[in-house]
């Protein structure tokens, strides 16, 4: 069963919103976003979820040591780098690190093994809103598996996170403005759609030919 990841959190109602409609992680923003939160706030929420939770923070060229500081003051699991970030800087985090590509900045299978991560991210490129360009990310994802745990990014909503599990079978999808009424608030109704939508695509999957 494919996990849900729901990102840009900025506030303890929409944080509850998605535990309770059955997501697995929650995303913190501490990148430059309309999202971006500070580490007071973030703690402030994550020290009233329920446990079992995943909680990521989402980083952007800082410093490992920076990086380790606001995860333990934020008491989060997972540090998730959206920048430049190479092998070595991985390495310092291993085992609590995801590291998102897109389908330009994605290294050669080969070179995939020197980022010593928990997870990959297939992320579209910024910019790029196409139904096409979408497609291209699923595709990529699928053809990587052998290489690791993936997680698909970037463009899915409701409407397509199904079609989107199948074509792609990653271990997780992750959504953020995709189930948003404003940047940093979330349409509760949304989030729920995207949750049944993706596990829906999961059953879907014709496991023999997976």
């Amino acid at each position: 069963m494919v996990k849900v990841k729901i990102c840009g959190i900025t506030n303890l109602e929409d944080a509850l919103a998605a535990v309770r409609s059955g997501a697995d992680a929650l995303g913190f923003v501490f990148a430059p976003s309309p999202r971006r939160m500070t580490p007071g706030a973030v703690r402030e929420i994550v020290e009233k979820l329920p446990p079992l939770i995943c909680k990521v923070g989402v980083f952007q060229d800082m410093d490992a040591d920076s990086i380790k500081e606001t995860l333990s003051y934020c008491h989060l699991d997972l540090a998730q780098l959206h920048g430049s970030e190479g092998p070595d800087a991985c390495a310092a985090l291993f085992p609590r690190v995801i590291k998102a590509f897109t389908v330009s900045t994605l290294p050669h299978t080969e070179d995939l093994s020197s980022y010593r991560v928990a997870a990959y991210m297939l992320d579209r490129e910024k910019g790029r809103r196409h139904t096409r360009a979408s497609e291209d990310v699923w595709r990529a994802v699928r053809s990587l598996r052998d290489h690791g745990l993936l997680i698909l990014a970037g463009g899915l909503t409701p409407g397509n996170v199904s079609e989107a599990v199948k074509i792609a079978r990653p271990y997780a999808v992750d959504v953020s403005s995709g189930v948003e009424s404003r940047p940093g608030r979330k349409d509760h109704a949304r989030l729920r759609a995207f949750i049944i939508s993706a596990r829906r695509g999961s059953n879907g999957i014709n496991l023999e030919n997976a």
